[in-house]
């Protein structure tokens, strides 16, 4: 097949669409692209895109999430130390601190639906 990806967006199926939006808006700095009725939205931040849509049985599926380390988003950063400090700042769950692996530094976060987002930075 010969196409081109112009770009993946990631859906996320939330509880609550407003306290969803909220959080990536206010405590992640993304800014609200479109918002459909009460059930989807898009939220973009430096060029790329989630989609938020309501399901009402995601709690029961992400509770668990947070507790063994699954990542569902992955955000790849310039300096990750100081994401961190902004991050530590700001009322978020922190599910795995800041630490050193073998591919970089990186640091996980939970959103309110418990999806893990990750946050790391390169080797120098």
């Amino acid at each position: 097949m010969n196409f081109k990806i112009n770009q993946i967006t990631p859906l996320l199926l939330v509880r609550e669409l407003g306290e969803a939006i909220a959080f990536y808006v206010r405590q992640l700095d993304f800014t609200l692209a479109f918002r459909y009725d009460d059930f989807y939205a898009g939220i973009e931040k430096d060029g790329y895109s989630i989609h938020l849509k309501t399901d009402y049985d995601t709690t029961k599926t992400q509770t668990t999430r947070s507790s063994d380390e699954q990542v569902d988003l992955l955000f790849s950063v310039g300096d990750v130390t100081a994401v961190f400090a902004e991050i530590s700042k700001r009322n978020i769950e922190i599910v795995q601190p800041l630490r050193e692996m073998p591919y970089g530094k990186e640091f996980y976060i939970a959103d309110p639906d418990g999806y893990v987002i990750a946050f790391v930075g390169s080797v120098h």
